[in-house]
């Protein structure tokens, strides 16, 4: 289901509880952890799921971490769908609805400035916002319930928008 809510002022705290709760793994080539994604933009409307992206020195390092990220309640599921990405999420354990996702990369991956550029971009520039909470909106409309022709619908902007984004942050 796409439920889209108003910007929640508590979603960077949120986010850096996780982070810490996965560095307390000590976790081997672990580098650095960030919150990207929507509930990163502070103003923006989300759908409240935290993402985070922590970065690994190596690939191997990276899917290495599947079971100690699972002993957190982290459901792992691999490259799912993206080459050199490891992804995880974790869902209430009583409602059923998705609270983290995580996008795991080696620190060489090119996706990793793209999430960051955009991220970014989306903090420093109100009408940017403006726009993709508009974006946002009306592809929530269109697919109320269906999180994935949501995603689709957004998806043609979110490219141009991180074309942009990169040549101006990295």
């Amino acid at each position: 289901m796409t439920i889209l809510v108003a910007p929640d002022p508590s979603w960077p705290a949120v986010a850096q509880a996780l982070c810490d709760e996965w560095r307390a793994l000590k976790l081997v080539g672990l580098q650095t952890i960030h919150h990207i994604g929507s509930t990163s933009v502070p103003g923006l409307p989300a759908k409240p799921v935290i993402d985070l992206m922590p970065i690994f020195d190596t690939q191997p390092h990276a899917a290495a971490a599947a079971d100690a990220v699972t002993s957190l309640g982290y459901e792992w599921l691999g490259a799912f769908g993206l080459e050199g990405r490891q992804y995880a999420r974790r869902d209430d354990p009583v409602t059923g609805a998705r609270q983290v996702q995580a996008h795991c990369y080696p620190q060489d991956h090119k996706d990793i400035a793209r999430h960051l550029a955009f991220r970014d971009a989306l903090r420093d520039n109100g009408i940017l916002r403006a726009a993709y909470t508009r974006e946002k909106a009306r592809c929530a409309a269109l697919h109320p319930g269906d999180t994935h022709s949501y995603g689709d619908c957004k998806s043609d902007w979110i490219k141009k928008a991180e074309a942009k984004a990169l040549e101006h942050y990295v």
